[in-house]
């Protein structure tokens, strides 16, 4: 068999020994500081990589100023990137077809895992919302062509850019505002699970809504009863699941507009939390503190549920975030009843499931408790999990039954 040569035209970039390794181990990410040339080579530009000796390791995106330097996009030859652009949204398209059962709302496009690194896109109901983050996602060719891919593809009523400043900043990308890209729509009703729940395309987190819990919002419902607590609810999305089985939910989260719009998605369903005499209360409060308060007090619940934001954004953060999942774990379990269920996440790639598993233990034991787990759960099935890329496996959901 020939080796592969490399694309007429297009630069070549050299890389460290460990670098050649991590690709041939099935990475597709390269540090920069394994990085041995890149004589030639513009930001954001499709490179042929190889190794040290010249061997032609594949295809990937540079960028000039992520410490993420060379994301690998193939291992042959690409001689026109937007056409492997429309193949690739193609996949991930039919990826999903098969999988995605009981909502409108799910991710289309998940970076790496779809073989797009530096690309997020999400559907609400007939709405697109995608997110760029690398230099090579953010050139005009590229855009014009994930924009008429997914318009052919998806026939959506717009498609809306959220910008990270962030991110953009760390690719030294110019600024540029979230908006729509096409069409005029910024607004509309998706449903999970038969949960209705309102979208504003240029509000909330990422790119609005956190899609991948949609499975295990409908795992927990298997398991909840009695009163419910559920801690950093942004807007609803366990709280709304559980209402309908549980004889009262509380939601809490810091923020008021978060909570504000968890208010109205409990009104879009108040149907069916009326037939169940529902009514979910909603508390501003800093989880820590509150947790403190009621446990302290002999609060008492029959399911409590604990899913907190990225406590670690780095691996230096690994430490203090499993010291704040103890604390909040530990608190929760003194505060459930015997049989009692605790639904604990965590969405930092950084505390891996070991780890979190691990805290949960040594919060059981100074807690006194004796944990059942009938379910060690990830993200929903639309986010795939590359078996070579850790990092594509970042969200923990587990559900325990305390003795």
């Amino acid at each position: 068999m020939s080796k592969p040569s490399a694309a007429p035209s297009i630069p070549t970039i050299k890389v460290s020994p460990r670098g050649a390794a991590r690709l041939k181990d099935g990475h597709v990410w390269v540090y920069r500081s394994d990085i041995v040339s890149t004589d030639g080579v513009s930001p954001g530009s499709l490179v042929t990589v190889a190794d040290h000796r010249g061997q032609i390791l594949g295809s990937a995106l540079y960028s000039s100023s992520s410490q993420i330097a060379i994301r690998l996009i193939s291992h042959d030859p690409v001689a026109d990137f937007p056409a492997l652009l429309r193949q690739r949204i193609t996949e991930a398209v039919a990826y999903r077809e098969p999988i995605i059962r009981d909502t409108n709302a799910y991710r289309v496009i998940f970076s790496e895992a779809d073989f797009l690194p530096g690309l997020i896109v999400d559907r609400y109901d007939d709405i697109l919302s995608m997110q760029i983050l690398t230099q090579a996602m953010d050139a005009e060719i590229v855009r014009e062509t994930l924009i008429s891919e997914l318009t052919e593809r998806l026939h959506p009523a717009s498609i809306v850019e959220r910008v990270d400043p962030r991110v953009r900043q760390l690719e030294d990308l110019p600024p540029r505002p979230s908006g729509l890209v096409q069409g005029e729509k910024i607004s509309t009703i998706f449903a999970m699970n038969g949960v209705q729940f309102h979208f504003d395309a240029l509000e909330g987190q990422k790119t609005g809504a956190f899609l991948d819990q949609r499975e295990n919002y409908a795992a927990a419902v298997q398991y909840a009863h009695g009163e419910a607590l559920d801690v950093f609810c942004y807007h609803g999305g366990f709280a709304l699941h559980l209402a309908p089985r549980c004889t009262h939910v509380a939601g809490v989260d810091s923020s008021r507009l978060a909570l504000e719009i968890a208010e109205q998605n409990a009104k879009l369903n108040h149907a069916q939390l009326i037939d169940g005499g529902k009514e979910i209360e909603w508390i501003e409060a800093n989880a820590f503190d509150l947790l403190k308060d009621y446990a302290y007090s002999g609060q008492r619940y029959g399911t409590i549920v604990l899913d907190p934001p990225a406590f670690a954004k780095s691996k230096r953060d690994l430490d203090a975030a499993l010291r704040g999942y103890k604390e909040l774990n530990l608190r929760a379990l003194k505060m459930l009843r015997p049989g009692g269920v605790l639904v604990t996440c965590s969405c930092s790639y950084h505390v891996s499931q070991p780890d979190f598993l691990g805290m949960l233990a040594a919060a059981a034991l100074d807690a006194h408790r004796t944990l059942r787990l009938p379910e060690v759960r990830g993200q929903a099935k639309d986010h795939p999990i590359l078996l070579n890329i850790p990092e594509t496996a970042y969200l923990k959901c587990v559900i325990a039954v305390v003795n």
